[in-house]
Formats: structure tokens, sequence, C-alpha cells
């Protein structure tokens, strides 16, 4: 027979398949057989073509039933948080994020606390459609923070306690307290969630949450060298209604260490100031409705975000906290009013509700608010080494200074 260059070798034998498909040529391409060679019927080709179709056909039904197999067995999310176990201790909070530090407010036996109570378990709402992630938390009678340090390497010593919102009624420590732990740790921020107390569960605001921010602002500089933070460095942000502990924190501090004075008080002589403050679209301060506190003049400086007219009511509570600071000629107080944007879960024209926290609200300059904060952050000096004094710390120095009677 003779042999036909391109199909078979020297000495008659057919390449094999995986020769063919390596010239990049295939049986349909070739040309027809020389004089001497038996071309392929019509009726074999059909057959052979058949064979081939079945074969692949049942291939991929056993590899298709294979992938169902597997995408039926997909395992459940590990290390899922639950509420730690209850005894006849108080109640002992868990990290909501994983490396998480809890530490209680309180002593166990503070009469801060209801003892009746002090030993239920915290309460979670689970996401629906996040495995593992928590939304909000209720029920909360032991209030604690969680500790989330930086690598020393970026460390800046700075840290944040994020005070989430939920209008007293829950706690949204997803979106407005978890988010933040990776966010800040980008820059060399270390972040504490806050759980304070909750109206909903019989506590009252000022009385009980606006102490349990000025207690965290406490605990935190009192284990600064413990967390490598600088004592100098430590404000709270708060959301909402955790902006209605964020504000008085700003104009009470001085009130609070007072009543806390007391030697017994393992935190006695430890400042409850902080060193900033930010109020994120936040609820009333302490000059709502007409209120005129007083405002010390070491307040510390303040950075307000808000969205204008879409959130007309918190807006206004905005304006009234930086009102009354550039009355006062506190330095260093910044604030965003956004055209564009409403209050976290109000309904928006498509249906769809507005995000909160550090979601991108569909590429609206709002949902930027957080990097203008980074921005007033770094001009007042907190993005530096620690141990540096900020330039917050100097202007207000200055600022007191200039006031102090001649």
């Amino acid at each position: 027979m003779t042999n036909r260059d391109g199909l078979y070798g020297h000495g008659g034998a057919r390449k094999s398949e995986k020769d063919e498909f390596s010239t990049g040529t295939f049986w349909w391409q070739r040309d027809l057989p020389p004089s001497g060679v038996r071309a392929e019927s019509p009726a074999m080709t059909h057959l052979r073509l058949s064979s081939g179709l079945s074969i692949l056909t049942v291939g991929l039904t056993v590899a298709a039933s294979a992938f169902s197999a597997q995408i039926s067995t997909i395992p459940p999310a590990p290390a899922v948080p639950t509420p730690g176990p209850t005894n006849d201790a108080p109640y002992s909070p868990q990290p909501i994020v994983p490396g998480g530090v809890v530490v209680p407010l309180y002593p166990p036996d503070s009469p801060l606390l209801k003892q009746g109570r002090v030993r239920e378990a915290e309460q979670y709402n689970m996401s629906k459609s996040v495995p593992g992630r928590i939304n909000s938390i209720v029920n909360i009678h032991n209030p604690s923070i969680e500790v989330h340090t930086v690598d020393g390497s970026i460390n800046t010593g700075a840290a944040i306690i994020v005070a989430a919102g939920g209008g007293h009624n829950t706690l949204n420590v997803g979106s407005e307290s978890a988010d933040f732990v990776p966010f800040f740790y980008r820059y060399g921020v270390n972040t504490v969630i806050l759980r304070n107390r909750l109206r909903r569960d019989g506590y009252s605001v000022p009385d009980d949450a606006v102490s349990d921010g000025l207690q965290a602002i406490r605990l935190v500089r009192a284990h600064a060298k413990d967390w490598n933070i600088d004592p100098n460095k430590i404000g709270i942000m708060g959301f909402s209604a955790g902006a209605e502990l964020a504000a008085p924190a700003a104009l009470f501090f001085e009130d609070f260490d007072k009543k806390h004075s007391d030697p017994s008080d393992s935190l006695a002589g430890i400042s409850a100031r902080p060193d900033f403050v930010s109020l994120v679209y936040p609820g009333p301060s302490p000059f709502a409705r007409n209120g005129s506190p007083a405002i010390p003049q070491n307040t510390p400086p303040a950075f307000i975000i808000c969205g204008g007219s879409g959130d007309r009511v918190h807006a206004l509570w905005a304006d009234e906290y930086l009102a009354a600071m550039l009355r006062a000629s506190i330095p260093n107080v910044e604030m965003h009013l956004y055209g564009n944007g409403r209050h976290p879960g109000e309904v928006l024209s498509d249906g769809s509700r507005m995000s909160a926290g550090l979601a991108d609200r569909n590429g609206m300059p709002f949902g930027t608010w957080q990097d203008r904060f980074i921005d007033w952050f770094r001009d007042l000096g907190f993005l530096q080494k620690a141990g540096i004094e900020t330039k917050a710390a100097r202007d207000i120095a200055a600022f007191v200074s200039q006031r102090q009677p001649k």
C-alpha cells in the first residue's frame, strides 16, 4: 500500500491522535486519498462520528453527575460565631471578629451593672446570606470592648473605638464595627469595637450608654502599653445612635473623670477625654433641641459626615454640632454634607435600601466618606509613628494657652 504523507508514517503505521492534534490538521482537512488508497465511505464516516459522540455524551453525563454530587455536599462554614455559655458568673462576651481580645468595661461586682441580668447571654442576629457574619447584637448586659491590634511594623499607635448605630434598639456591629477592622488595619490603626448597653434592654442612653463610651476610652488608655497603643491617640467614632455616645464624650469627659475618681475605682486618675471624635450620620448631640452645654477649651477635634437634604434630620443634628464648635473656635473641626445620600436603611427610588458603614453606595460620593476621614486623620498627625506629638495635640495646646487669663 502506498504511504500517504501527513496521514501515514513511515512503514505504513497511522499517526496517533496526539500527533494529528499537534500538527493542527484534522481528518476532514486532508487531501483526497491518492490512487490505490481506499477512501472511507459516507456510511462508515457517519458510524464513526456517531460512536464518538455517544462516548463523549456518556463521559459528559458521568462528569456532570459527579459535579452535581460535589455541589450537593458543600460543607457548612466553620467556626461560626455564637454567644458564650451562661453560668453563675457574669456573661463573658465573645469576639465577633477572629483575633479580638474582649475585655468587660466594668468589674463583675460593679454597682453600674444590673446584677440580676448580667449573667444573660447576648443575642446575635446573623446574616442570612453570609455565613458567620453577625449583623447586630442585642441583650447586652455586660458591656465590653473588643480590641484588634495591628502588626508592629505598621502600627501608628492610633486607636479608634467604633460605636455602632441601631437606634438604641440593636447594635449594628457588622457594617458599623467589624468591617472597619481590616479597613483601619491598612493604615496601621488599631480598632476597638464597643458593645454598649441599649435602651431596648432597659438602659438609659445618657446614664448608661454614654458612660459605656467614656469608660471604654479610659479602659483603652489604661491598657495602652499592653496593646502598643499611643495614649495620646485614642478617639471614638460613632455611627447614628453611636454618635450620641461620641459627641457627649467630647464634652463631658471632665465630669465623668470627677465622678469616677474614688480610689476604689481601678481606673481612677485615667482620663476619659478622647483625642478625637468622629460623628457619622449622627443622632442628636447635646446641642440638639436648643441644648447649650459647656464646651471645654480642650474639646477634641471632630470629623463629621452625613447625607444632606436626603437625610435632613441627621444633617441638622450634624450642623448643630459643627456650629457650636465654630462658635467656640475649637480647632480642626471638619464636616462633609453630601448632596446625594440618605440614612442607612431608608428606601431608595429603585426599591433598595441605603447601605451603612463602608459600603460603596452605588458609586455616589457619599460612599467615599471614609477616604475623607483618612485625609483628615493624616493631616492631624494621627498616622505618624507612635510617640510623636500630633498636630491635633499641638493645636489644642496652643488654643488653650491663648485663652488662659493673663
